[in-house]
């Protein structure tokens, strides 16, 4: 019988070995698993954005700080939510923070029925955004198979261009427009001209 805890996965970063052995024993008691991490830029180098997860990182760390680590997210577009440690001096930090995005921050020392209460919103909210990430990459992965010139015929077709104005647009022929049509089609795994146009604006798509 598998001991994983089921309830999700919650990554832990903070320089103080302390407090991620705190956070550990307490979390797995509850039966999330916990994965602690001394550094940003370790928890970076084996984070992987598929998992459903959630992120508790202290404000303030050697090196990367947990501030630079949230706008290293940011710029990739994570969907993993984030709680901040904070001491009593960084709570102006912190409420930054949050301005960017970030859940919420918990002060040193915290109260852990407080922590637990969040940590569990935390991952519900997850399950919802790493629901949107996944179609987002699954769209990109489908898009991305296209070529320049399917891309420029796949824009007209979702401005409402007819084949004929799409063949003047570009200087191509509208037999080539609508191979080209075909190809997107198939590449983009549409059977229909609405299942192209929930592809093409992010509404839907199919699992690669």
């Amino acid at each position: 019988m598998s001991l994983i805890p089921k309830k999700g996965t919650v990554y832990v970063v903070d320089d103080d070995e302390a407090v991620r052995d705190s956070l550990q024993w307490l979390l797995e008691g509850k039966g999330y698993r916990v994965r602690c991490f001394d550094s940003a830029e370790s928890f970076l180098s084996r984070y992987d954005a598929r998992e459903v997860a959630c992120l508790i990182v202290d404000i303030r760390m050697g090196g990367m700080t947990g501030l630079e680590l949230q706008t290293r997210l940011i710029e990739t577009k994570s969907p993993l939510p984030i709680v901040f440690i904070t001491g009593h001096g960084d709570v102006p930090m912190a409420v930054d923070s949050m301005k960017k995005g970030a859940m919420d921050f918990i002060q040193k020392p915290f109260n852990e029925e407080q922590l637990v209460g969040l940590v569990e919103r935390m991952l519900e909210h997850a399950k919802d955004t790493f629901a949107d990430y996944q179609l987002a990459v699954n769209r990109d992965a489908l898009l991305a198979k296209l070529t320049l010139r399917e891309s420029q015929v796949l824009e007209r077709i979702v401005a409402g261009r007819l084949n004929k104005q799409i063949a003047d647009d570009l200087g191509i022929s509208i037999k080539t427009v609508e191979a080209h049509r075909a190809n997107i089609m198939e590449k983009l795994s549409a059977n229909t001209v609405a299942d192209l146009l929930k592809i093409a604006l992010g509404q839907n798509a199919p699992k690669t």
